[in-house]
């Protein structure tokens, strides 16, 4: 079975579904199937990938480093073909599968994450006779929009200003500075995690050309507000490199190298100090709806008070749709320290551990994961593990429902039309790691689960910070990783199809 043992993926297997198939007829299952299938038109073209060994396949990737997969059956868990599928890997953004079925298992399909407005004292002749808190329940899709409904529906409770302070509260969930600390200061998928967030946790710098300078500022736009942000701010600098620097006060301080600029653009930076900033953008938002409050400040302790709004989230099952749809790294993080709160734990690396002591718990594998993204490159899972996972917790979970449709494309990146063949899958994607997890359905009640994850970490660990973002070679690399990964898929569909 080229590196993985059988017979250990399918003891996980009939321990993680407890009352699954009988085991003898389990352990007596051919692992390959006898004969190939008819090829399904559309598919796999003439003289296409199910004629070629997946190791041929592999040579003409030329990708070198690591290229581990494994395919089964999706109701039996039955490996039908593996390459290194113990090996452990990182797992990039397929990590959020994890993650997903975690969350879910802890909070339930039902949870719905809460932000709220309290008043510790009454509200008397059009104000708050106290303190008034934005307090954050996790919520990692809060935007700028929901918090103008906040003000709005504040001021519909007939508050018109506070005599207190106006207080912000994160406590909610651990404070994250950067989901990975390895990664260069200025990337938007790489902010601070909190019990309060806002926009993910970026902030959107705008520039434009003006006579021989630059006009140059900092919003929190959304869909129908747009305010301009004072918790960060942005000045330019006579220089070539590096593009960003950063500086963290009680203000945000960025600067930027002039060249980099051109006429005019705009691009989303992370915060480090998401309380700040959230309280800043509300403050800005109460007070153009007419109730004027003093400059937030963070408080640790727990809020107690007067419910007077309260916004929830949408339901989980929708966050993590939208999270597996555009991999937003916060997300993950957030959701998987909800969870994880519910087991006790309150750290971030806590969280990690207790979410890999989870993962061997329901499913006996051996992982060693060191966030709930994928972002960290440290962490490591191998096929065998994530597909065990897919089988095993999967279908309880609904997490088929979670998963976008991949996309067959043609030699031209074309994509193929009327496919009788449905992938659903997490992507993952790093400097030289691709991944992909997830389930294949085509005609004949084939139903397979799979997981191929390639990687060339050496290489990655070798990249300068001032070539992270837009590493050389990058692009050419992921694009040979995901063709490769097409053909796999369509290989099994012809070999493994019914």
């Amino acid at each position: 079975m080229d590196g993985v043992s059988r017979r250990r993926i399918l003891r996980g297997m009939a321990a993680g579904l407890a009352c699954g198939l009988a085991g003898p007829a389990l352990a007596e299952a051919p692992v390959r199937s006898p004969r190939p299938a008819a090829r399904l038109a559309g598919v796999v073209p003439a003289a296409g990938p199910a004629a070629v060994p997946a190791e041929a396949l592999i040579g003409a990737a030329a990708l070198g480093g690591e290229v581990g997969f494994v395919v089964a059956d999706a109701k039996t868990g039955l490996i039908l073909e593996a390459r290194a599928g113990d090996r452990p890997m990182p797992p990039a953004s397929t990590m959020k599968v994890i993650t997903s079925l975690y969350a879910l298992e802890h909070l339930g399909a039902g949870y719905c994450f809460p932000t709220r407005l309290i008043a510790t004292g009454p509200v008397s002749g059009g104000k708050v006779r106290g303190d008034l808190i934005l307090a954050g329940g996790g919520d990692p899709t809060l935007t700028t929009d929901d918090l103008g409904d906040m003000a709005a529906a504040l001021k519909a409770r007939g508050v018109a200003g506070v005599t207190g302070r106006f207080l912000v509260w994160g406590g909610a969930l651990p404070y994250l500075e950067a989901i990975d600390e390895s990664q260069p200061a200025w990337l938007g998928y790489n902010p601070a995690v909190s019990g309060l967030n806002l926009n993910f946790n970026r902030v959107n710098f705008v520039w434009k050309r003006a006579g021989k300078g630059y006009e140059v500022g900092m919003d929190a736009r959304a869909e129908r507000f747009a305010p301009p942000v004072y918790s960060a701010r942005v000045s330019v600098s006579d220089r070539d490199l590096p593009v960003y620097s950063y500086r963290r006060g009680k203000v945000e301080e960025w600067t930027v190298a002039r060249t980099a600029l051109g006429k005019g653009g705009s691009r989303w930076l992370p915060v480090r100090r998401p309380e700040l900033y959230a309280g800043d953008v509300f403050q800005t938002l109460a007070r153009a709806g007419g109730v004027p409050l003093p400059a937030p400040e963070v408080t640790g302790g727990p809020p107690t008070g007067t419910v007077l709004v309260e916004r929830a989230s949408a339901g989980l099952p929708v966050i993590l749709r939208d999270m597996m749809k555009y991999s937003t790294n916060m997300t993950a993080e957030a959701v998987g320290m909800a969870a994880s709160a519910r087991r006790g734990v309150a750290s971030h690396a806590g969280s990690a551990r207790e979410m890999t002591a989870w993962l061997a718990e329901r499913t006996g594998a051996a992982a060693r994961l060191a966030d709930h993204s994928g972002l960290a490159g440290a962490s490591r899972i191998a096929p065998e593990d994530m597909v065990r996972a897919l089988v095993t917790l999967g279908p309880k979970a609904g997490l088929r429902g979670l998963l976008k449709e991949f996309a067959f494309r043609d030699e031209a990146g074309r994509k193929v039309k009327g496919s009788p063949v449905t992938v659903e899958a997490k992507t993952g994607t790093l400097n030289f790691v691709s991944t992909l997890a997830g389930y294949v359905r085509a005609p004949g009640n084939t139903d397979l689960a799979f997981a191929i994850f390639t990687g060339d970490v050496a290489r990655r660990d070798s990249i300068p910070d001032s070539q992270k973002e837009n590493a050389p070679g990058v692009g050419a690399w992921v694009k040979r990783s995901k063709r490769l990964q097409q053909q796999l898929i369509e290989r099994w569909v012809t070999v493994y199809g019914a």
